[in-house]
């Protein structure tokens, strides 16, 4: 499955001639440095990033994730069985959800065209509505049945089952949902639940011992072992544009149905949530690290959904090729004079960003006084930030350098698209 693009509306033009996969800085928060105009390199395209699961799926207080038990986790891999203690200890915390969607056919406007219907007559289209379904994993954080899985797999459910390891099946109740980082947090009514332990996810290092968890392809509880194979993956690096993650790369094998289980190191602690894997890829599995889903969770727990900051522009990673590029393009209509920077190709309509009096062409140096080289840098330092605080943006305009002060605003909930 292709990861859709969000897009937003409301745009300043330039004159530029940009295509809508061209991404926003307030939709994602990891890497928006690549995609292609005619003169920015495409080749990437071909590569898709798939969702971890077996269809797509129709479509919260501070979360009360228990404190990690350090004493109960595994100590060490010194021990042949270290993933068999694992499993042991974790699996009758991970479960399988099974959501449902009921969604409405639509019936071509053609058809309801007079002149269509006086030589045709009335054209079947059979049933109004049709129900997807799909299945997913996820793992329990509170023994009275808080759970956290992906946002995809609950997203617009109507109806959400819960199948623990014991085969109980529990009715589930979604908290809150939050696409931009694929986070969701449901609820069941349970007591003495089985859970997980947390660890740290800012501490990995690549190498280290990865397990996951989760019921891929309809094969419950289901065991894969690998490594970490790196952290910091930006959104762009693994062509997941609409989503505001720092990934962590696994080896693990993880397959559709993997979707929202745990990522253990060998310990037994949770440190990421399975989320996404590249279409024809080998040994390239995507976890969000827990340390994100619990920020985020916490946020969903207390009010159903999530806050994240954005500015509302459009940039690019320059380069000293990008800029000869830029400049020897007649329908710009600007002229780059430095070779590196972020490049603001585009700036939304009524955005922080524009409020500000950031314009295109503005070549960003510096956010609150620290160098910025790259668009996932910006981005990372706008992820950082808090909605309605303030942001020291130094750039380049015309050769000369200014300063403004952008108080990021709340990521718009609606999204519109754009040219």
């Amino acid at each position: 499955m292709k990861i859709s693009i969000y897009k937003q509306g409301n745009v300043r033009k330039s004159p530029w001639k940009t295509p809508a996969a061209y991404l926003l800085l307030p939709l994602l928060g990891a890497g928006t440095a690549l995609l292609g105009d005619h003169w920015l390199s495409s080749n990437t395209a071909s590569t898709q990033v798939a969702i971890a699961q077996t269809a797509r799926p129709p479509a919260q207080t501070q979360l009360l994730a228990q404190t990690p038990n350090r004493s109960s986790a595994i100590l060490s891999s010194s021990d042949p069985n270290f993933v068999v203690n694992v499993v042991d200890r974790v699996g009758p915390a991970v479960v399988r959800i099974d959501s449902s969607r009921t969604v409405k056919n639509r019936r071509p406007a053609i058809f309801n065209d007079p002149f269509f219907r006086q030589f045709f007559g009335d054209v079947p289209t059979g049933p109004s509505t049709r129900v997807e379904r799909g299945t997913g994993s996820g793992f329990i954080i509170k023994n009275d049945g808080l759970i956290l899985t992906n946002a995809h797999v609950v997203d617009g459910a109507d109806t959400v089952i819960v199948t623990l390891k014991d085969q109980r099946e529990l009715k589930g109740k979604v908290l809150g949902v939050d696409p931009l980082t694929d986070v969701a947090v449901i609820k069941v009514e349970a007591t003495n639940l089985p859970t997980v332990s947390i660890g740290n996810s800012d501490q990995l290092r690549p190498g280290e011992w990865a397990i996951a968890i989760g019921n891929p392809l309809g094969l419950d509880n289901t065991v894969t072992v690998g490594i970490i194979s790196g952290t910091g993956r930006t959104s762009s690096q693994i062509k997941a544009p609409d989503k505001r993650v720092s990934f962590i790369q696994t080896d693990a094998a993880i397959n559709p149905g993997n979707s929202g289980g745990p990522l253990l190191n060998q310990r037994g602690e949770v440190i990421g949530m399975n989320t996404a894997i590249i279409g024809g890829a080998q040994g390239l599995g995507f976890a969000i690290p827990i340390n994100t889903a619990q920020q985020i969770s916490n946020q969903l727990v207390t009010t159903g959904k999530a806050s994240h900051p954005y500015l509302g522009i459009r940039m690019t990673t320059l380069t000293p090729e990008l800029r000869k590029q830029v400049n020897s393009d007649p329908e710009a209509g600007i002229t780059v004079k430095e070779d590196s920077g972020v490049l603001v190709y585009r700036v939304m309509r009524g955005s922080p960003a524009a409020q500000a009096g950031l314009q295109p062409g503005d070549v960003i140096q510096k956010i609150n006084g620290q160098p910025v080289k790259t668009a996932d840098g910006v981005q990372q330092a706008v992820a950082q930030s808090s909605v309605g605080g303030s942001l020291q943006v130094e750039f380049k305009r015309n050769g000369q350098t200014m300063t403004l002060a952008v108080r990021p605003g709340a990521f718009p909930t609606q999204t519109a698209q754009t040219e």
